[in-house]
């Protein structure tokens, strides 16, 4: 179907792939703009890319810090998966999904103890402990913290994230280093968040030290990725999402 995906030599040897919008033609998730049942198609042919045979496990995401522990197939429909915004398994065929528009993608791996990981961390579930607590799912099916590999995919990247004193509030003082000043607007403060810089520390905090980033700005590459923040500034009613997956070989 040609779709446009790219992979990381870290998790070399792992199913796995961060799928973009394909010049805006693919959108894989089901609250976007599309039909759902050609969005559903497209998800299954984006797992069979990655496993074949493979079935997808890819939850409702909410911006949540919960994990979902795979071990039984579902329905991959609008309004019948589990809630949560990550999910980890050690069960062979299953291909785990998770959409993101600006927010990023963390892809898990210790292929040693046969065990997978897929997180959507915005700023909201990061901070909440979205990272944390997939980390700790993986260590509960097997996996050891030394050995588990993370990738973060296509994410906005600072030069792109603006925000407001409200926003800069939601964080603690030891978070400073992640906003770089940003010219005035409209008479108040601005500031350049470093959303990757804040996962990657965090993942980094944790123990893990095999950790890797795409460098892809979703914001700035409007023919590779979907991007929320894009589209609102565009005044776009809806926006598309890409999709990142791995799954045990």
């Amino acid at each position: 179907m040609g779709l446009q995906v790219e992979t990381h030599p870290l998790l070399a040897g792992v199913p796995h792939g961060f799928f973009g919008s394909n010049g805006g033609k693919d959108q894989f998730g089901f609250g976007g703009p599309g039909d759902g049942e050609a969005v559903r198609a497209l998800r299954a042919a984006a797992a069979q890319a990655i496993l074949a045979g493979g079935r997808l496990a890819a939850p409702h995401q909410v911006h949540s810090p919960d994990v979902v522990t795979v071990t039984e197939p579902w329905t991959d429909a609008a309004e019948t998966r589990p809630v949560g915004d990550a999910v980890v398994t050690a069960t062979p065929g299953f291909v785990l999904g998770i959409v993101t528009a600006d927010c990023g993608p963390i892809l898990f791996a210790d292929p040693q103890a046969g065990v997978v990981g897929a997180a959507h961390a915005g700023w909201r579930g990061a901070v909440e402990g979205v990272l944390a607590n997939t980390l700790a799912a993986m260590e509960a099916l097997g996996a050891r913290r030394e050995a588990i590999v993370a990738v973060l995919g296509p994410t906005i990247a600072q030069g792109s994230y603006e925000v407001d004193p409200p926003f800069r509030a939601r964080f603690p003082d030891s978070a400073e280093r992640f906003f770089a000043p940003a010219p005035e607007r409209e008479g108040a403060a601005r500031w350049h968040f470093d959303l990757p810089g804040f996962i990657l520390a965090q993942l980094s905090a944790s123990g893990l030290s095999k950790i890797a980033d795409m460098g892809r700005d979703t914001f700035s590459l409007p023919a590779r990725y979907h991007s929320h923040r894009r589209a609102t500034q565009a005044g776009e009613a809806n926006y598309g999402r890409q999709i990142s997956m791995i799954a045990l070989p």
